[in-house]
Order: C-alpha cells, then sequence, then structure tokens
C-alpha cells in the first residue's frame, strides 16, 4: 500500500509544466535526449517557425515572465466543503468557491480542464483604487490565509495608483496567470467574455491573444451602460462599456447566434410564408460607392409582373423592366450577381414605390440564419448597470447600495444564451456580487436548460469605515455573518433562487449551490522541531491534519484525482467501518481512525464485494488512512486481499 504525500502529484494540483512537456514528448520524441530537450534539434524540426529575433511584435512588461511561472506552479491546497452554508447539497451541481481565484483555478484544472463551456468574468477595472493583492510565488496558500486574516500576517490588498510608475504592469500582472489558467478549463467549443472598460481595453486585448491567439479573438461588443453618462470625466461623458469575446480555438461562422424570443421575431419579422417568419431587404446595394462603374457583373435588368413575381428574363408580356438605378440617375448595382439571382429567383419580391410607376426588388430575409447573429453594440435598457443596481436591491428588499455597481443579469443572460444550453457549465472567477449564478438561474427559467455554474470570490474584507461599505458591513453584522464580499455573494445566490422559484413555481430547475473554501492541504507536511524530535515523531505518525473532517480529505481526494466535485457520494458500513463511494466506484475510501488486524479480512472481502456490484468501467483506487492500521502486517494483508481481487491501486494518506 503507497503512501500518499506531499511530494505526489496526487496530493497536488496539474502540473501544467509536465503536462506541456508530455505532449512536446508525443508530437517531438527525437528533440528529448535521457529526458531533457535538445533545443538545437527542437529549432530543427520547427525549421522556420522560430523568431529569434532580439526585437519582435507583442505586449511585454516587468513581470510577465514571473506571471507565467505563477500559473505553471502547482497548488499545495484543497478546498474544504461547507455544507451548512450551502443549498441543497445533496442535489445541486452547482459551486460557490471562496478562495484567491488564481489558487482555486490550480485545484480546478483536474477536474474541470476541457469542461467549461463559457467563462465570464468583470474584473476589476484599473482606477487606481483597491484591487491588486500581492501573488507569493513561494507560497501563494499562505499568502492568502494572511490576506483574509485567517492566520497572522498582516498582509492587506494593496492599491494601485498611477503615480507608483507601474500602473498598468501590477493589472496586467493580476491578470496574466488567471487568464492562462482558465483558458486550460475551456472546452475546445468554449469562449470567454470580459467586461472591460476604456482604460486597459487595449492591453487586455493584447494578453488575450498571447494567451487564446489572435486568430480565436471573436468581437469587442460596446454596452450602453450608462446613458447618462460619467460626470466626473474629463473631456467626454463616457457612457459606454465592453464586452472582450475570444474563443478557445477558431469557432464557425454564426456560432455566437441566438434563438429570438417570439415577440421580437414579431417585431422585427412581420411578413410569413410557408418558410416562417421573414422581413424584406432591398436588393438594391445602397451603398453608393459601388455601382455599374466598378461592379459591372452586379448590374442586369430583373422583371416583375403587376403580382410583385420576378423574373430573370422578359419572356412574358406587360413586364416591367427594373434596374438598379437611383432616382437621380446614378447607375447603381444589385447585391446579388446573376447566377444568386437565378438560384434564389423565389425569394425575390417587387413592390411598386407609392403609386409613382417606379419598382424596387426586395429579398425575402427569414428569422433563422445570419439573421438571428448578435450586433456589436448593446443598447437595450435592461443592459444599463442602473438596472443591474435595481435587481440586487429588489432581491435584498433594500435601497441602500450593499453592493456598487453590479452588473445587470439580464446582459449576462443575453451572453450566456448566445453557446450555452442543456448541462453546459459557466464559469465566472471573479465573481463579485454572484451576478452570473443569478443569470444562469434566470436563463434557465426562461429556456428549460440545466447551465450548471462555478463562481469564485475571494473573501475580501468590507469596513464599516468606508462610507460605500457600511451599509453591505450593517447588513452583514444583522445576519450575524463575517464582513466580506464572499458572504454578500452567497446571499444573493440564495435569494436569487428563491426569487426565480416564485415567479415560476413549476420551475424544477437547479436553484442551489455546494459552498466550499480554500484552504492549505489536509496532508500534514514533514517540518520537524529540533529541539524536540521524539514529539515531532510522534506527532508525524498520523499524516492528516487533527483538525479535518473526513469530508474535507474525501473532496481533497475528489480534486487531486480529478473528479467533478458535484459527483455523488454513497456511503456504506463494512466491518462497522463507513466505506464511501465515489463515482460509481471510481474511488472508494475508507477513513476509519482505527482497523485492527482481525478486521482486515472482513472489511476487505466486503469491499470487494461492493466494488464487484458497483462494476466500474474503469479503473478503482482504494484509499485509508495509513495511521489507522495497528500494524504494517494488517495494512499488507488488506493490500494483498484487495490486490488478488482486482483492485490493484491502493493508497493510504
Amino acid at each position: 500500500m503507497q503512501k500518499l504525500t506531499l511530494e505526489d502529484a496526487e496530493t497536488r494540483s496539474a502540473d501544467v509544466v509536465a503536462e506541456n512537456i508530455d505532449q512536446l514528448k508525443a508530437i517531438f520524441p527525437e528533440a528529448f535526449t535521457e529526458g531533457k530537450m535538445d533545443f538545437e534539434v527542437l529549432k530543427q524540426l520547427l525549421g522556420g517557425a522560430i523568431d529569434e529575433r532580439e526585437e519582435k511584435y507583442g505586449l511585454n512588461w516587468h513581470g510577465k515572465r514571473r506571471a507565467r511561472q505563477l500559473a505553471l506552479t502547482p497548488s499545495t491546497g484543497t478546498l474544504r466543503p461547507c455544507p451548512e452554508e450551502s443549498v441543497d447539497w445533496d442535489t445541486t451541481q452547482n459551486l460557490m468557491i471562496e478562495g484567491d481565484n488564481l489558487e482555486v483555478l490550480k485545484l480546478l484544472q483536474k477536474s474541470y480542464s476541457g469542461k467549461v463551456k463559457l467563462i465570464y468574468i468583470d474584473p476589476p477595472y484599473n482606477t487606481g483604487k483597491d484591487f491588486v493583492y500581492p501573488d507569493d510565488f513561494s507560497d501563494n496558500i499562505k499568502n492568502y490565509l494572511e490576506l483574509t486574516g485567517q492566520i497572522e500576517g498582516g498582509r492587506r490588498i494593496t492599491s494601485n495608483t498611477e503615480a507608483s510608475g507601474r500602473f498598468h504592469t501590477e493589472w496586467l500582472n493580476m491578470m496574466y496567470p488567471r487568464l492562462k489558467l482558465a483558458r486550460n478549463l475551456l472546452r475546445e467549443d468554449g469562449a470567454i467574455f470580459i467586461s472591460i472598460d476604456e482604460r486597459e481595453l487595449q492591453n487586455l486585448r493584447s494578453i488575450c491573444n498571447d494567451v487564446f491567439g489572435e486568430e480565436c479573438f471573436v468581437a469587442v461588443i460596446t454596452v450602453l451602460c450608462n446613458p447618462k453618462g460619467r460626470s466626473q470625466d474629463k473631456y467626454f461623458a463616457t457612457n459606454h462599456e465592453y464586452v472582450v469575446v475570444y474563443g478557445k480555438s477558431v469557432l464557425p461562422k454564426g456560432y455566437f447566434a441566438i434563438e429570438k424570443g417570439e415577440d421580437q421575431i414579431e417585431a422585427e419579422y412581420p411578413e410569413e410564408d410557408e418558410g416562417g417568419k421573414y422581413r424584406l431587404l432591398e436588393l438594391r446595394n445602397t451603398h453608393r460607392e459601388f455601382g455599374r462603374h466598378n461592379r459591372k457583373n452586379l448590374y442586369f435588368p430583373l422583371f416583375a409582373n403587376d403580382d410583385g413575381e420576378v423574373f430573370l428574363e422578359s419572356e412574358q408580356e406587360n413586364l416591367h423592366k427594373i434596374l438598379p438605378d437611383w432616382d437621380d440617375g446614378f447607375e447603381g448595382c444589385w447585391t446579388w450577381d446573376r447566377a444568386k439571382a437565378e438560384k434564389d429567383i423565389e425569394l425575390l419580391v417587387a413592390q411598386q414605390v407609392n403609386g409613382s410607376g417606379r419598382w424596387k426588388i426586395y429579398r425575402k430575409s427569414y428569422a433563422s440564419g445570419a439573421d438571428r447573429m448578435l450586433k456589436t453594440i448593446f443598447l437595450d435598457k435592461l443592459f444599463y448597470t442602473e438596472r443591474g443596481q435595481k435587481e440586487f436591491n429588489k432581491l435584498f428588499k433594500t435601497k441602500a447600495k450593499l453592493f456598487q455597481a453590479p452588473k445587470s443579469p439580464y446582459l449576462l443572460a443575453q451572453l450566456f444564451q448566445t453557446i450555452t444550453s442543456d448541462s453546459d457549465l459557466v464559469l465566472d472567477f471573479l465573481g463579485g456580487s454572484g451576478t452570473t449564478g443569478h443569470a444562469v438561474m434566470m436563463q434557465n427559467q426562461r429556456d428549460g436548460s440545466k447551465r450548471r455554474f462555478i463562481v469564485i470570490q475571494l473573501p475580501e474584507p468590507i469596513d464599516s469605515e468606508n462610507k460605500e461599505q457600511k451599509a453591505a458591513a450593517d447588513y452583514l453584522d444583522k445576519l450575524g455573518k463575517p464582513r466580506t464580499i464572499a458572504e454578500i455573494m452567497k446571499e444573493r445566490l440564495r435569494r436569487a433562487g428563491r426569487s426565480v422559484k416564485e415567479q415560476d413555481e413549476m420551475f424544477s430547475g437547479d436553484i442551489g449551490f455546494r459552498v466550499f473554501k480554500l484552504d492549505s492541504t489536509n496532508i500534514r507536511a514533514w517540518d520537524p522541531n529540533r529541539d524536540d524530535l521524539p514529539k515531532t515523531l510522534e506527532e508525524s505518525v498520523e499524516h492528516l491534519k487533527a483538525n479535518r473532517t473526513e469530508e474535507d480529505i474525501l473532496f481533497e481526494l475528489l480534486l487531486k484525482l480529478g473528479l467533478d466535485l458535484t459527483i455523488p457520494i454513497e456511503q456504506k458500513t463494512i466491518a462497522g467501518k463507513t466505506v464511501h463511494n465515489i463515482g460509481a466506484g471510481t474511488l472508494l475510501v475508507c477513513l476509519a481512525q482505527k482497523i485492527t488486524a482481525d478486521e482486515v479480512e472482513t472489511l476487505g472481502l466486503g469491499i470487494v464485494d461492493w466494488h464487484k456490484e458497483l462494476a466500474p468501467a474503469g479503473e478503482t483506487t482504494a484509499v485509508f488512512r495509513d495511521s489507522a492500521f495497528a500494524d504494517d502486517v494488517a495494512k499488507t494483508n488488506l493490500t494483498a486481499i484487495l490486490q488478488q481481487h482486482g483492485l490493484e491501486n491502493v493508497r493510504s494518506l
């Protein structure tokens, strides 16, 4: 029975560097000698794809190399379950994770790599106010615990003022490693949506080109968020923000089209025939820079009868000859050539202009196809920041601003509608007030889908001395909750779920969420006290921390072995010991604190019988508490029983 230690891959988050090296070995095995890469050979194999110029196109800043390295460094942390703070713990597929998003993204790599359909984030805008917290290359878990006041240290969120000389640098160093890790979680057909303002728009585009590839750029959406404009601006009153969109891969044309509602279809497509709802668009090119002078192949006559039927030739009598000319005599052109007109002649309709005797040609544009594509300017009043604040305050039944300027859930629901449906997974690793979770539940109620969400938020302290945060601090005090933004998010998600259910009592979708909190690993590190080695040796017999529960350990195993955090867990009592079955037999865990030699055979054979009953498709891992065994003989005997019956992978903690 092999013991799991902090040095084992199973106790760490995904090792991205090792995975990258394995991929390179698979593609270029000849570039490796004795496990090391020979860059000269690799350069020869890549030929002209190597750019060795000292000056090259791209965005560079102080700290970029370190930021990239941060993303590649595995985490030794874990996520501890909090059923008491959750809603519908036993059935929900949604997650709310409280912690430093950099570490949480690392911990999610094994379980959720390539599984997220859409990522939405509303990162802190680079305004010079507090938002940057110092990532620590050596021990980011300790840094996080100090930051959130869980251990002494006194480190605090820092300001990022323009006077510091690193205004853009600090923001880029915060964003870059998180985007690198987030990309790994996206499905190949997934996309990321990032809200941003004008201060960092260009830098965001540059680092997204670096992380996702310029060829994967989709769009920059302009959102009218404040119709009155910002009065504090120096020159122009800004009344818009942006949403930057990139795909994980190059996505097909029309991929982001949405199904429009019946009312919207009725308004935009007032005509109907056997082909469905349609509208009429003029066939003549309405741009005068194009005409017979430079588009000769698009200038030809069409013919129509009094009923509006269109013909390519004048074979019938009394047909009207129609050319794409303008009223002033300018010879324009059609948008279709003759071959296209002949192929789709049934889509053409002729109409007389106000009884003038002049005729125009129109084409039918149906409500399906390219006409379903979203436009890059969002003007709907439902998307205003003011509406987001109104919806938030309505949930909390207050006029006070418990959270400043939350995004409108209607805006996010519109974005989620583009490429997600069914049970697609949506991630927001800068969760704020929880608008993403609210929008997912709301859109599921609208279209009957079962989208799932993961929202991550730092338990950032709320300062009662800060005028903008006092109302939130007072509210959390009344609830008896810690003064953090994460607590505001949890309360919003609870209220949003109830609100969705109240609006539609027949809705049976998921309105719950499981809460997890970032912490250091459950496995005790070897940290000898050299002044009292006997005591250190005695304490090290137990490899698991004393203040951790069985549930804490179970979910760390799920994370480190790459299983979903909402996967079903069953319990069964065998030989008086609780045995957990996770993922239909993928993982069998017994964390009993004592297993005697007399109990080994009964326990082992009972686990074997249950394993046969479960009949898992793949390999099963069995895990036990290392300190539970009276001696090595008991441990060896249990391992032998399990391996004799096909359970080869037996580990201890």
